[in-house]
């Protein structure tokens, strides 16, 4: 399961940033981080105005490192890949597996940027990114990362194909606890998009997730059901338990106001009284037990009568 996310869900769920939306989004970082710096190196030179030029000098070259080297490290590493530049238009730095970046990633992307966007007004990064197939500069090269878009204009979520009729039903009684929101999501990926696939590496992916969903289930594989009819029966029966899941407080709540409404017309207190004297005369029961008393007799003879066949 790891190979075929680290390898396939890439291709399949993640679409790279190319140059244009890259360079927007460091071009508004660029904007925030600068108008940041200057208002910061203004004050930090009225602050330091008594300082002789050196130590004026130091305090500049450290401001300039720290707020234009060392915030968008850390602005990446808090907001897990996702400035406000990239926010705005859309993108997010993730590893190459698709996870979250760290900070050892945001230093690295930070520590060449400064090369890249800064000190070569961003024509190494430009080249870089041209010549890449996925629009990687050098910082995401050493950095093991990807800037993705997580906005996609007019994207539709194409549904799941409905599973053959002869397999309906078939797994109700199916364990589906153990396995994990990861692979749900591969197995709708390949689902929804396995008629664009190569016939060949589409029934081998299928045969794979099918593997891997029988080992999370611990039911074994089902003789004669091909490996995407499979997929499509579990993923129908797991949309059918969350519709019932989702709707069964609404089905709850239908009997809710009859209890609700009777206290409030003022008839459901009447009720309640109303059974307690009818419970409370004991005279009323006691004849009903004097009647059964002549009968213990009757019943003596059915028990004797019984008692030889036992």
């Amino acid at each position: 399961m790891s190979d075929l996310v680290t390898g396939d869900a890439v291709v399949l769920g993640l679409r790279p940033a190319r140059l244009p939306s890259r360079g927007l989004a460091i071009l508004l970082d660029m904007a925030v981080y600068v108008t940041g710096y200057v208002i910061i190196s203004i004050g930090l030179t009225m602050a330091t105005a008594s300082l002789d030029e050196a130590a004026q000098a130091a305090v500049g070259v450290a401001g300039f490192l720290l707020f234009l080297v060392g915030m968008p490290i850390a602005v990446e590493t808090l907001s897990h890949g996702r400035s406000l530049g990239k926010l705005a238009c859309g993108l997010r730095v993730v590893r190459d597996d698709g996870g979250p970046i760290r900070f050892r990633h945001a230093l690295v992307r930070g520590a060449l940027g400064f090369v890249e966007l800064l000190l070569t007004f961003g024509s190494v990064a430009c080249i870089a990114s041209l010549a890449s197939e996925r629009g990687r500069r050098l910082g995401d090269v050493f950095a093991g990362t990807l800037v993705v878009r997580e906005r996609v204009p007019g994207a539709r979520v194409m549904p799941v194909p409905p599973p053959p009729p002869w397999l309906a039903g078939r797994f109700t009684g199916l364990d589906l606890s153990a396995v994990p929101d990861g692979l749900w999501l591969a197995i709708r990926q390949y689902l929804t998009r396995m008629d664009q696939l190569d016939p060949q590496v589409g029934a081998t992916m299928a045969g794979r997730l099918a593997d891997d969903l029988v080992a999370r289930t611990g039911a074994p594989p089902p003789a004669g059901v091909p490996a995407a009819a499979f997929l499509m029966a579990v993923v129908h029966e797991r949309q059918s338990r969350d519709a019932a899941r989702a709707f069964r407080p609404v089905a709850a709540a239908g009997p809710g106001p009859a209890p609700f409404s009777a206290p409030g017309s003022g008839f459901a207190p009447a009720p309640m009284p109303t059974p307690m004297p009818v419970a409370a005369p004991g005279p009323v029961v006691a004849p009903p037990v004097a009647q059964v008393a002549p009968e213990a007799p009757v019943e003596a003879p059915r028990a004797g009568g019984f008692a030889p066949p036992a």
